[in-house]
């Protein structure tokens, strides 16, 4: 059998966290066992769904590098084969027509709830004849679900499920406009598109045992299901908005690498021993959705950072040098030179081992580039204060230095501090806050080499030159 799973999400805003993970876990299901992954949009909501929620979503998957088979599917297009099911239905008695009005339908709920008896629709169209309806009433149609015995999912996450047919009522499949439901139309397309292996949120879990009533009264097969717990807060409650439950485009702008978002959300439920960073190749040839727990999980800012950290030190300088360009040409207000974007390449080595984000790593270049004289903070003016005669003598022999390279420049400075008899951190020290601005950078002697003769020795000019 060939796999085929989905990721269906409903276009009424960003593509979330969970919705990324998700479509995670289909993917890689699929790629895992050779089949394929379909990309189906459920925009039925038409007041709420928008072209732009559309395209965030797809932008979403693209960052997240999950490609899809096939052309897109999108759920209103297949709105006449819909119909064409539920009428199928009706025609062989499996679904009838319901003239209940709305005023009677809230009446017998409202006499439902002063009963204390479950909220469900009490079949009273179910037997009887359509000539009984007044002329020219509405009608909905509604599956004619079984009324005892059980229906069993047995799901690849929550194990064997079963829920008493008698709990059931008889969904609607069309509505009195003659439009369908959400219920009939995720089972309609499935079928379509032979989904073999259904994977979402447990929040569909009690929808599944009334859709799986609507396969079987199709005489169609019932894929396998799974249902995945959501993922919660640091705090355990159901993560939103306070969470910082934001879109996947959110976390790109943050400056997450994709191959870390990937790694931590498929470490989100699923995992294989004590792996922690499991890289893309490995979590295809690994992940089998059987493994996946059944308890929810806790987003953790502090632990994605991590996990993005290690990314960023294994990543190739010049794979991350197309994302760091913009994010430092924003903060300087201008375009970066063909001279400032290799400079930046040079630099972004020295870089990674403090970044955590694309952010914070393009922070850290600033100083590489920003215009003289340098601002000075106020830890390193106290440093230039107390060391200025040092950084002086330093000045003097940098200006002669013949060899600039980092080795060579080590060297210089550590014979000039015996000379002085001063420590290398009392010339370090200084030579940093008058090169960056800062008590804190790469490796002084990179940062020397890096901006170069010209460059270094005139930042050094300005302080020794300030009063």
């Amino acid at each position: 059998m060939s796999i085929v799973t989905r990721f269906a999400p409903s276009p009424t805003g960003f593509l979330h966290i969970g919705g990324g993970r998700t479509a995670l876990f289909n993917w890689l299901y699929a790629r895992h066992l050779g089949g394929k992954f379909l990309l189906r949009i459920e925009d039925t909501d038409r007041q709420r769904s928008t072209p732009d929620a559309v395209e965030a979503i797809m932008k979403g998957l693209a960052w997240l590098g999950l490609d899809w088979d096939g052309e897109v599917v999108f759920q209103f297009a297949r709105a006449h084969r819909h119909a064409e099911v539920a009428n199928q239905l009706l025609a062989q008695g499996r679904a009838y027509r319901c003239y209940a009005t709305p005023e009677e339908l809230e009446a017998m709920r409202e006499a439902q709830r002063a009963a204390g008896q479950p909220v469900r629709y009490d079949g009273r169209w179910r037997d009887r004849d359509r000539s009984e309806a007044p002329a020219n009433t509405p009608f909905v149609i509604r599956l004619k679900a079984p009324q005892t015995g059980e229906t069993t999912i047995n799901d690849q996450v929550q194990g064997s499920v079963t829920v008493a047919n008698a709990q059931l009522d008889d969904m609607v499949m069309l509505r009195a406009d003659g439009t369908p439901t959400y219920m009939l139309s995720v089972v309609v397309d499935d079928h379509d598109m032979d989904i073999t292996h259904v994977i979402r949120g447990d929040d569909h879990l009690t929808n599944t045992f009334r859709q799986v009533q609507l396969y079987r009264a199709m005489d169609w097969g019932v894929p396998s299901f799974a249902h995945i717990p959501l993922i919660h807060g640091p705090d355990g409650a159901k993560l939103s908005k306070r969470h910082g439950a934001l879109g996947v485009e959110a976390y790109e702008a943050m400056g997450y690498l994709p191959e870390a978002m990937r790694n931590y959300l498929l470490r989100l439920g699923w995992g294989h021993g004590d792996e922690e960073m499991i890289s893309t190749e490995r979590a295809i040839s690994l992940f089998d959705i059987t493994a996946v727990g059944r308890a929810p999980s806790r987003f953790d800012f502090v632990k994605l950072a991590n996990v993005n950290g290690h990314y960023m030190k294994e990543a190739m300088p010049e794979a991350l040098l197309p994302a760091v360009i913009p994010l430092v040409g924003d903060k300087l207000g201008r375009a970066l030179t063909e001279g400032e974007t290799a400079l930046l390449l040079r630099a972004i080595p020295g870089l990674q081992p403090r970044a955590k984000t694309l952010v914070e790593l393009a922070e850290g270049a600033l100083f590489y580039l920003k215009a003289r004289p340098l601002a000075v903070d106020a830890k390193a003016a106290a440093v230039l204060e107390k060391h200025r005669d040092l950084v002086s003598q330093a000045l003097i022999v940098l200006q002669a230095q013949s060899d600039w390279t980092a080795d060579a420049l080590e060297a210089t400075i550590r014979a000039l501090a015996e000379t002085l008899s001063a420590k290398l951190g009392d010339l370090a020290q200084p030579l940093r806050a008058a090169l960056t601005g800062s008590t804190v950078s790469p490796p002084i002697f990179d940062v020397l080499e890096i901006l170069g003769q010209s460059e270094a020795c005139g930042r050094i000019a300005d302080v020794v030159a300030t009063p």
